[in-house]
């Protein structure tokens, strides 16, 4: 279910960065056609013209990348759900909202890691199957006693029963203790492994809501102040340049800071859901 839901947040942001990418081919290639307008007329310098061709060839390089990823995506979340690779798969949904970081409450998680983790579980069932052994070697230096009815057979027939006590005494000393120190050491490790265990479970606990937090923080900086600024300033330079007060590349700078504010959005919420999955697989639940 985690990858699954790392995969589905994945193809949503290359769905979304292939929406973004063919809007700003959708932009520049106008704008290319107005820079070798403005060449032949005489307006404006090749180094225009040229530099929006560049421009114009870099978007259509990255969608065709994005394009290839997106397939690669969808081939393999039909691998995970048991489909041919090629089944088409409908358009990623909106990423679901996420609980703000700082209302997760770290020692209550640290709880559930401790609690519900399958890797612990694993652990624990070891250490339940080394205190087993122990005990049973333990109980080597004790006699073991057997005791038995034993018939007597005279031709076809039971004659009478006798009565077997058979008893066992633990003589060779250095033997056992060697089979005790064995199985408490075996204990010993058993249980220092699962301590190691929970304390590299319990960090990377930290470490994913430290990073959930640091990308919701930056997805909030951006929409709410990166964003908006390069929109206003790619408008402000698309007008400029339309004047003839601002050149070609202080345009391209301006659209190139806008792509890059959507697409550091994109990939903040790419990076929250990545790190909830984490979360949740540490968890061995969903939250």
């Amino acid at each position: 279910a985690g990858r699954i839901k790392v995969l589905q947040a994945q193809r949503y942001f290359l769905h979304q960065s292939i929406k973004l990418n063919s809007e700003l081919v959708e932009l520049v290639t106008p704008l290319e056609q107005v820079a070798q307008v403005r060449y032949a007329g005489g307006l404006s310098p090749q180094q225009d013209a040229i530099r929006a061709q560049v421009e114009l060839t870099r978007l259509q390089t990255e969608l065709a990348a994005f394009n290839g990823a997106y397939a690669q995506a969808n081939a393999r979340l039909n691998a995970l759900l048991a489909r041919p690779a090629q089944l088409a798969l409908a358009a990623p949904q909106p990423l679901k909202g996420l609980s703000e970081a700082s209302k997760l409450d770290a020692a209550t998680l640290a709880e559930r890691v401790q609690r519900n983790n399958p890797q612990l579980f694993a652990e624990q069932a070891r250490i339940r199957a080394a205190e087993l052994s122990k005990d049973l070697t333990f109980k080597n230096r004790y006699p073991d006693f057997t005791l038995a009815l034993v018939p007597t057979q005279r031709q076809n027939s039971i004659a009478e029963w006798g009565l077997m006590l058979e008893l066992n005494i633990p003589l060779q000393q250095g033997t056992r203790r060697a089979q005790e120190a064995q199985a408490l050491a075996e204990l010993e490790a058993v249980r220092a492994r699962q301590a190691a265990l929970a304390n590299k479970l319990l960090a990377d606990l930290s470490d994913n809501l430290a990073a959930l937090s640091a990308a919701q923080d930056t997805e909030k900086l951006v929409a709410n102040s990166l964003l908006p600024q390069a929109q206003l300033t790619f408008q402000a330079a698309l007008a400029g340049y339309e004047n003839g007060k601002l050149n070609f590349a202080t345009l391209m700078d301006a659209q190139r800071q806008l792509s890059q504010a959507r697409q550091s959005q994109l990939k903040a919420q790419l990076d929250a859901q990545v790190r909830l999955a984490d979360i949740e697989k540490l968890l061995g639940e969903t939250l």
